[in-house]
């Protein structure tokens, strides 16, 4: 099944196609462009490039939240025209959980921690065991000691993997000490290629999300949603 991936839950805009048996493009960028300059066009230029056609797409996965509330929307609303349009099953993947799932093969605890703004970080806390994964704790958005607090509870090392990881590794050090891991920051973002592979697993289970009810999964509200609930 091939299955075009767009994420686009932070500033990086990346997109990928995938099948089953590989990974046949991606690309990402970081240009401080945009989602709506840019994700559309790299959508096109993937399709070129890899020399498929829209009609040869089999699903769409799109990334789901949290994240930015913008580039949320952006991408919801790019890959359900697409599906709408071209008659294809679409899927919602968690932006945690894809920002995660590249350190599949470790064996431990992986938290993917994206930055909230606000002294918040997004988080969530999965165990990997070589492919396989469990979610220990939901996604949530909460002050970095609090988190680092919860991981210290775990008494074992933590891959620490997110661009909300730098901004408070005081924070990260001080509680967890030598028990806390990162990756390379090339490493640390979530991918178009990431939402493509788990979408592609759940496409083939039959699995799809409503094309007209989905929504991005904020956890939080908006800026401006608490700005009018304030001034009532």
């Amino acid at each position: 099944m091939l299955v075009l991936g767009i994420e686009s839950s932070s500033p990086i805009a990346s997109v990928a196609l995938v099948s089953a048996q590989k990974l046949w493009g991606e690309m990402t960028l970081n240009i401080g462009l945009t989602h709506s300059e840019q994700l559309l066009p790299l959508i096109d230029d993937l399709l070129q490039q890899t020399k498929v056609n829209l009609v040869d797409l089999e699903g769409i996965a799109v990334s789901g939240g949290p994240g930015s509330f913008t580039g949320l929307r952006i991408g919801m609303a790019t890959a359900k025209g697409l599906a709408q349009g071209l008659k294809l099953p679409l899927v919602s993947i968690p932006t945690l959980l894809a920002l995660a799932f590249p350190q599949t093969g470790y064996f431990g605890l992986v938290s993917a921690v994206m930055n909230a703004r606000r002294n918040e970080v997004y988080t969530a806390l999965f165990r990997f065991s070589g492919n396989d994964y469990e979610q220990l704790e939901p996604y949530q958005a909460i002050h970095p000691q609090l988190w680092a607090e919860k991981l210290v509870a775990y008494q074992e090392t933590v891959l620490l993997t997110g661009d909300g990881v730098s901004g408070y590794k005081d924070i990260w050090r001080a509680a967890l000490g030598d028990k806390v891991v990162s990756p390379p920051p090339f490493l640390q973002i979530a991918r178009g290629a990431s939402v493509a592979w788990l979408g592609q697993q759940r496409l083939c289970k039959g699995d799809a999300d409503d094309l007209f009810t989905l929504k991005p999964m904020y956890i939080r509200s908006s800026e401006a949603e608490r700005k009018l609930a304030g001034a009532k």
